[in-house]
This record gives C-alpha cells, structure tokens and sequence, in this order.
C-alpha cells in the first residue's frame, strides 16, 4: 500500500506517512543596515552622460582615470577624494548637455568634454612585423591602450576611443585628438539627476551648487522624500537655512587655488553626513581634507552658528574640527524637540525607519496572517532590531514592553507603537572642585 507524503498547510492527513515542509531561513532580519553611501551630481569633464553611474571607493582608487579621466591623485578629483574619505559607495551624475566629443583621423574619444583633447594617437611601424603597425593610446603622459594590427579595421574599442576602423594607418609620433568639449550646465540639469536618483537608496546628498534655487531645490527634494514617501536620508548644502532636520546648512567657506569652490566643504559633510555610523557622532571630528576652511569666528559667532542650525568647523589648536554635528533645524515643535536637531538623533531614527520598512516588505507584506501569532513575530522583530542598537550604544533603557503591535482599523492593518532614548555623544563637561 503506497504510504501518504509530500507537504502540508494544516495537521489535517489521513493516510500514514511523512508530510515535511522545507522552509529556507528568511533573508529579511531584523539586523542593522549598513551606512556609507552617498550620491551627488558632479561637473565633469568626463565620464557617462545622462545617467546615475556607480562607484564604489575601491572603484575610485583603482579606476578613477577610466570612469573620470583623471588619476587619483589629480588636483581636479580634490572633492571627490574628500567625499570618498567616509563611504564607501558614490552615486554620481554628470551635469551639463551638449557638448562635443574631441577626435583625429583615427579614432573619437568615448565622452565628450574637453578632457579628450588630452588623448592623442601614435602609429609606429611594428619592430617584429614591417608589414604591421602598432596603434598606441595616450592620455596626456599615461599609455591606455597598445594594439598590433594590419589594418584599422582590426582594432577594438578601447576604454577612452573608438576606432574609425575605415582609417588609413599612417606613421604619427602622436596625431591629438581635439574639439572636445563639456557640455552646458542649466538648473534643469540638477532637477534631472534628482529625479533619476530617486529611485537609489543612499544616505546623504550632496549639492555642488551655490546657487540659491538649486540649493532649494533640493532641500525640497529632500523634504518631499523623507516625509511623503519615506526614504530616509539628509541634504548637505552650503549656506543654505532651511530650518529641516533633513538638511545640513555648512557654515564655513572653502577656496581652493584657483578661488571657485566656495561651497567645497560640502563634499567632505556629505560624506560625514553619509557614513558615521548609526552609534557615532560627528561632534568634534577633525576636518582630514584638501580644501581650507574659513574659521574665522568669534566664540560669540560660534555660538550664534549652532543657534541658527549651520553646521560648522572651528580652529582647536592645530587642527580644525566639527563644532556640533547638527543639522539645519532651528524652530522646536511638539513633534520635534532639540533632540531632532542632532544628527546623531536622525541617524537613529533614519536607521529604524529603513530596517523596519525593509524588514516588514521582505517578510510580513502579503505574507504574514494579520493574526495575534503574526503581530507577535513582527514586535519580536522589531524587538530584536532595537536590542541590536542597544548593544552598540545608539539608544538605551530598551525593553520590549516599549514596543508594542496592534490590529488597526481594517483587517488588513497593523499600528505599531516604539518608545526609543536616543544615546548622544559627550559634547559639555560641568565639573565643581571643592578645594580644602
């Protein structure tokens, strides 16, 4: 007699035999994501046009002549290397439209801007093989790309040119390549790298710009996301009061050589803003970048530089540091207290408001019964998540009597309601001596 088998929903069989349900371990946990990752519209000279592109730090370190045209250590990639001292993932945009791509008689260059007029083409007799030739890339003093071929028809594409492969190969010490040249920068080019970055999943933005409409316009951007859609990160922007715990207003003006980067400490911020860790704060951290900051302020202007929610850098001693790790936030309501002016704060919450979100769409939407045993699994959930954040400092005095979940208003609803005491940094120290 053939034994029953196979699966079961319910204990509810009636032949003999084995119903088992293998189950794979969910991959949504209730553990803390990681933090690290920023996104910015940059002004290039090369690079992809029209779309976000990607970057990791390893990516810039090794990669960066390829994917911005210039090596690592470029005076043009100051920013960038501010930026990438703390994440460790950029997403980028290249503003402007137009433009030109630079070429010669034997190849165009793969972007437009003017950085292509640095390549050049060198065309040698091959010292083996008269009959051939060997088609060299350069980039300014760098060699990209050595090919040995009959005819232009057999090159390939290299990662800077493309090959007219119907041209003739006559012998050049180097033949440039020119015409190249950026495209032109509108405000609508910044509303189009807002709309295209939407859809990522970072934790800072940085804006380039110090133009007063751009500046609101992502101040806005970034008050349109955190509140009506959710996503959770903070707008970094120069000399911008936009009274936000969602917005960092940097204070300090930063002029590089040549004086045209004003707002240039808006790259290192963002990178603060984007990769302190959820339990750290940025209070007191000493500014490690390229640019030189003006502090040139009172202790009064100081003061009154926290009070108006700027962000601010100070000289102690040798060194210039953070003066409050504080975002843009200035009016106090019953909804947002002082504590929200902190960005320690806001990235604790930001920190809950992601997980959980992740957590309850990868596991419990659609598939969990909207039961006292599913509600139970989610409080413990969120439990655990919060225990996690306790272990490494970021809140304290947590129970799990702080967190509760309930039915809502349809069956299909459930409120949660969570009670969390946010740990900040050491920032004033009252000390009395009684001297006997």
């Amino acid at each position: 007699m053939a034994l029953g088998g196979g699966t079961f929903i319910a204990q509810n069989k009636i032949l003999p035999g084995s119903y088992i349900n293998f189950v794979a371990l969910s991959v949504a946990t209730a553990t803390l994501s990681d933090r690290g990752a920023a996104a910015m519209p940059l002004m290039l000279d090369w690079g992809v046009d029209g779309e976000v592109f990607e970057v990791t730090s390893g990516d810039f370190q090794k990669n960066s002549l390829k994917i911005f045209g210039y090596d690592f250590a470029h005076p043009s990639l100051k920013g960038l290397r501010d930026l990438f001292r703390n994440i460790r993932l950029g997403y980028f945009f290249r503003l402007g439209t137009g433009g030109a791509k630079a070429e010669n008689t034997y190849a165009t260059a793969k972007y437009v801007g003017v950085r292509g007029n640095a390549l050049k083409i060198i065309v040698q007799i091959n010292v083996d093989d008269a009959a051939k030739k060997d088609v060299t890339t350069i980039l300014e003093n760098s060699v990209i790309d050595v090919q040995t071929v009959t005819t232009a028809a057999e090159l390939k594409n290299n990662d800077f040119v493309n090959f007219k492969t119907a041209a003739t190969l006559t012998v050049t010490a180097g033949t440039a390549l020119t015409g190249g040249a950026n495209g032109t920068i509108a405000n609508g080019d910044y509303q189009t790298f807002l709309d295209k970055v939407e859809g990522f999943q970072y934790n800072a933005i940085g804006c380039p710009s110090n133009t007063p409409a751009i500046k609101s316009m992502f101040a806005a951007f970034s008050k349109r996301l955190r509140d009506e859609q959710g996503v959770k990160f903070q707008s970094v922007v120069y000399n911008h009061a936009a009274d936000y715990e969602g917005v960092v207003n940097v204070k300090n003006e930063a002029l590089d050589e040549t004086g045209d980067e004003v707002g240039g400490l808006v790259y290192w911020v963002t990178g603060v803003v984007a990769g302190t860790a959820v339990n750290k704060s940025a209070l007191n951290k000493v500014y490690d970048g390229e640019y030189t900051p003006n502090v040139d302020y009172t202790q009064i202007q100081l003061e009154n530089a926290i009070k108006a929610g700027e962000f601010t850098f100070h000289r102690v001693g040798n060194d210039i540091r953070v003066l409050a790790d504080i975002n843009s936030l200035v009016n106090e309501t019953v909804e947002k207290n002082y504590l929200f002016k902190e960005n320690q704060t806001i990235r604790v919450i930001d920190q809950i408001a992601m997980d959980i979100a992740a957590l309850f769409s990868k596991k419990y939407l659609g598939v969990v019964p909207n039961d006292q045993a599913g509600r139970l699994s989610l409080k413990l959930d969120i439990v655990k998540h919060h225990e996690q954040l306790q272990e490494i400092r970021a809140i304290q005095d947590f129970s799990d009597e702080d967190v509760t979940v309930d039915r809502g208003n349809t069956a299909k609803a459930v409120v949660v309601n969570d009670l969390i005491t946010v740990v900040n940094a050491m920032a004033q120290l009252y000390m009395t001596v009684v001297v006997a």
